[in-house]
């Protein structure tokens, strides 16, 4: 199997966010890879990471990062490959890495998902390769209203608990 998505992450202490992210790439069949690498500490690996992306078949790449949370940006410097960036609640409830995320300059998009949100980062990735994969699309569908059916059922759940004042 050669990946289509790379999950990147600034830090192996990322890692127990971006399972979530994973295990919906595995749910859809997905291949895809997933590394360590710092913007600060390893800048040489992320611009080769970056650079030789494309070439190796990715298509989209979902980078988390905490803190300064510069890892998202300066991937999407180097590529035109669309980029997710994750925040990571490492310091300031995350809000430092959301705003060092979503505020990039112009020319350079990185699609930035809510706080520690890496399976949000990982279905808009599914729904980027979804426009030109049938199948794909179809699996995605079929996610969505297995999502709506959980939310049905759970009204349903709640029509049976039993207040003394609720009148539903």
């Amino acid at each position: 199997m050669k990946p289509i998505i790379s999950i990147i992450m600034g830090s192996t202490s990322d890692l127990p966010i971006m399972e979530k992210a994973a295990s919906l790439l595995d749910e859809f069949q997905i291949p895809f890879e997933m590394n360590a690498l710092s913007a600060h500490r390893t800048p040489k690996e992320v611009e080769q990471f970056a650079t030789q992306a494309n070439g190796r078949g990715i298509k989209v790449i979902i980078a988390a990062a905490g803190m300064a949370a510069h890892l998202p940006g300066v991937i999407a410097s180097m590529t035109t490959l669309p980029v997710i960036g994750v925040p990571i609640d490492a310091t300031l409830d995350g809000m430092d890495a959301l705003l060092a995320i979503v505020q990039m300059p112009p020319g350079i998009p990185v699609a930035t998902v809510g706080i520690n949100a890496s399976m949000n980062a990982a279905l808009l990735a599914v729904q980027i390769l979804a426009t030109g994969d049938e199948s794909l699309q179809t699996k995605l569908m079929d996610y969505k209203e297995g999502l709506k059916k959980k939310i049905v059922k759970a009204n349903e759940d709640l029509s049976r608990v039993k207040f003394t004042y609720k009148t539903n």
